[in-house]
């Protein structure tokens, strides 16, 4: 299994040169070169298989076993789930009027990106013992990926972790996830901009090939193909969950409805589509809909502005994980992504080839919810269950009240409502504070702050050269 760049100009990775990747040196993404094909015998002995052994299976067929041996590979992702509160490490909540909300939430910091990422953290730590070797992570955050990315590494020796979040655009309980972790490897810049600004520095420091391979950088963002992989299992597990019997003549349809902001988890959908499970997929946005309006009218094109919203880790106009979903759908053709992605970053403006606009309407539905939605959504649900949603889990809600549905359908559930305190105020409805985040307010704060008219690639520099002088 290797991996090529959705742009073509990059020569061929192993896993572990797409895990020590951000970008590709062409400014591409990572993605396998080729897809597995799953058939009906295989699907049928996974269902009845845990969420955990679900992703050691699907990690499995994407990192050869010379490269990590299976038990070492079962270990390690044991070892990452290992922190999760709930037994099953997700959990699927039945409601009523057929709401399925599959909770991705039970880790650490109570956000669905914990999942890849505490098995990404180990599949860092395995390769770096085995080759003594130290790198500088460089992670920007609209609100949930910093802390979960923070826990997957804190106090780690060989590994630095540098997080820049947008000041006051994040909830304070996701700020505080962030800013109270004391550690001598975790760094945290507090940015005065919003998510697509936090982004460019990051990008310019990665797009300096010599910089970026002198210190080792490396991304924990959902451009980090690692995170897309271990989240294919998701996919899985809530078909499995929402099926009754898989001994039908043709395989039942499942749809699958999920929140969307950078786009890594539903590209991790679409790969799970490819690989023959037979999922309806949905992409549902708060009013930054850039990836609404690419797929219902092919217009892959920036707003005026970032509208903040009370879905706020999805208040993002650069999903830039839509690349992966156009190579995929284009049959793997880097020359013409390459083009289109250069267009859009020229004029931030694009507008899809006609084949490739219907291809991705075939394969995604599509909806944008207003704040007033969410908060409708999050009213509806407590009053019918008595369960409280975060925002962006009422994003997924809304679409399930809004549309009529034929089939099984499974809401993803990226984060727990505890985070959002202020929504749930907005909603009228009473936050349900777990001790852990409680205490959060009283703890020590460390951050560095990045006022606007600085050169954010110029401060970031600065400290990932001296961090590594120290070593």
């Amino acid at each position: 299994m290797e991996y090529v760049s959705t742009r073509g100009g990059t020569r061929a990775v192993d896993f572990e040169g797409a895990l020590f990747s951000g970008y590709a040196p062409d400014g591409g993404l990572f993605m396998p070169q080729h897809i597995p094909s799953l058939d009906r015998d295989t699907l049928q002995r996974w269902s009845s298989l845990s969420y955990p052994e679900l992703v050691k299976e699907l990690c499995s067929l994407f990192i050869p076993a010379k490269l990590v041996p299976r038990n070492a590979l079962n270990e390690l992702i044991d070892r990452a789930f290992s922190r999760f509160r709930h037994k099953n490490v997700v959990h699927m909540s039945r409601l009523k009027d057929g709401l399925n909300i599959l909770e991705l939430w039970h880790g650490v910091t109570y956000a669905f990106k914990d999942l890849s990422l505490s098995c990404t953290g180990q599949f860092l730590q395995y390769f770096l013992e085995k080759k003594q070797k130290h790198v500088n992570i460089l992670v920007g955050t609209s609100g949930d990926t910093g802390s979960s990315a923070i826990e997957s590494v804190r106090g780690q020796k060989n590994v630095d972790i540098f997080v820049l979040l947008p000041k006051g655009l994040c909830t304070q309980i996701q700020e505080l996830q962030m800013t109270t972790v004391i550690e001598d490897n975790v760094h945290v810049f507090a940015a005065h901009g919003n998510s697509d600004e936090i982004d460019e520095p990051i990008k310019e420091l990665f797009a300096d090939v010599n910089f970026a391979g002198k210190y080792n950088l490396m991304s924990l963002n959902s451009v980090n193909w690692s995170r897309i992989m271990v989240q294919i299992a998701h996919y899985f597990y809530a078909y499995f969950q929402c099926t009754p019997s898989l001994d039908t003549t043709q395989l039942p349809m499942v749809e699958i409805v999920v929140p969307t902001g950078g786009g890594g988890n539903i590209t991790a959908g679409c790969i799970a589509q490819k690989m023959g499970l037979p999922i309806r997929l949905v992409t549902v946005v708060n009013s930054n809909d850039i990836i609404h309006r690419t797929v219902q009218h092919g217009d892959f094109s920036l707003a005026d502005s970032v509208k903040a919203t009370l879905a706020s880790a999805m208040d993002i106009q650069e999903p830039y994980n839509v690349e992966r979903i156009l190579w995929l759908l284009s049959g793997s053709d880097s020359r013409l992504i390459k083009t289109l992605m250069e267009q859009f970053s020229i004029s931030k403006n694009l507008k899809l080839p006609e084949d490739l606009h219907r291809k991705l309407s075939e394969t995604l539905g599509s909806c944008s919810a207003s704040d007033q939605d969410i908060v409708g959504a999050m009213r509806r649900c407590w009053e019918e269950n008595q369960y409280l949603l975060c925002p962006h889990s009422a994003v997924a809600a809304h679409y399930h009240y809004s549309q009529p549905h034929s089939i099984p359908q499974c809401c993803l559930a990226p984060a727990s409502a505890a985070k959002f305190q202020d929504a749930l105020l907005q909603a009228g409805l009473a936050p349900q504070i777990p001790p852990e985040i409680s205490a959060l307010t009283a703890m020590e704060t460390r951050s560095t702050p990045l006022e606007q008219g600085q050169d954010w690639a110029q401060v970031l520099r600065g400290q990932i050269e001296a961090v590594t002088q120290q070593w």
